[in-house]
């Protein structure tokens, strides 16, 4: 879909390795852009106006009979109520299981690189990165849980492990997230922690929040599944 510039609140580009957050108005829609293929950005969901209340990656899963995410489904809080709706995905499945990486594993992975020596290239991290980003919020490491990881897939082999799905996001996919309250949304730039590239080349991604209408009864989110539903009614009832 093409979006006018009318519609278009701001549009930007987080670079491989950087860290962002913003909130994300009710009913407005915030678009993730695989600008060059094989991204990953890991994401971080709270309520804006309760900031107690933040992304459930278990109900998410169990409530829809799914592992992974794509358009049609919800993400829910841990009060029962909807943060985000997928309205739109060209990549098709977006990883929930497998977390983020730390500064242990990176070096592990690529070697160690710091700021001293490399500057604006040094090896930066997930959870370092959410840890900055948090802050700006009056959060901090007690704040941290499931991540979703946006443009990446994972599978399980035959005797259940989980494998990593190489090339599976191409240049120019995007996912439409619609937001159902003000959503604090904050993401990183960083590899999946089961991604086998061996050499440190995060990728970039284009951020745009553009203007959208309230879902409708029939709405293909809300009515996906009857949980669904509810969780509709319920984040209705929080702005009554």
């Amino acid at each position: 879909m093409v979006l006018s510039e009318d519609r278009t609140v701001f549009r930007e580009e987080l670079a491989g390795g950087s860290k962002w957050s913003h909130v994300v108005k009710r009913h407005d829609v915030l678009r993730i852009v695989d600008v060059r293929g094989r991204a990953n950005v890991s994401a971080l969901l709270f309520n804006r106006d309760l900031l107690l209340e933040r992304y459930n990656m278990p109900d998410t899963l169990k409530a829809q009979y799914t592992a992974y995410l794509t358009r049609g489904r919800v993400l829910l809080s841990d009060m029962g109520r909807v943060l985000f709706s997928i309205v739109e995905d060209t990549c098709g499945w977006h990883d929930t299981l497998c977390g983020y990486s730390d500064g242990a594993q990176i070096a592990a992975r690529f070697g160690k690189k710091r700021y001293q020596e490399a500057r604006n290239d040094f090896h930066r991290n997930a959870h370092d990165n959410f840890l900055i980003e948090l802050s700006k919020w009056g959060l901090g490491k007690a704040d941290l849980g499931p991540c979703v990881n946006f443009f990446s897939k994972v599978v399980t082999d035959d005797i259940g492990k989980l494998v990593f799905v190489p090339g599976h996001s191409a240049q120019g996919a995007f996912v439409d997230l619609r937001a159902e309250m003000n959503v604090l949304v904050v993401l990183t730039a960083i590899p999946h922690p089961l991604d086998p590239v061996v050499t440190y080349e995060p990728r970039p991604v284009e951020l745009i929040v553009y203007h959208a209408q309230a879902p409708s009864a029939e709405d293909e989110c809300r009515r996906s599944r009857p949980e669904a539903t509810r969780a509709f009614e319920n984040t209705e009832r929080f702005f009554q």
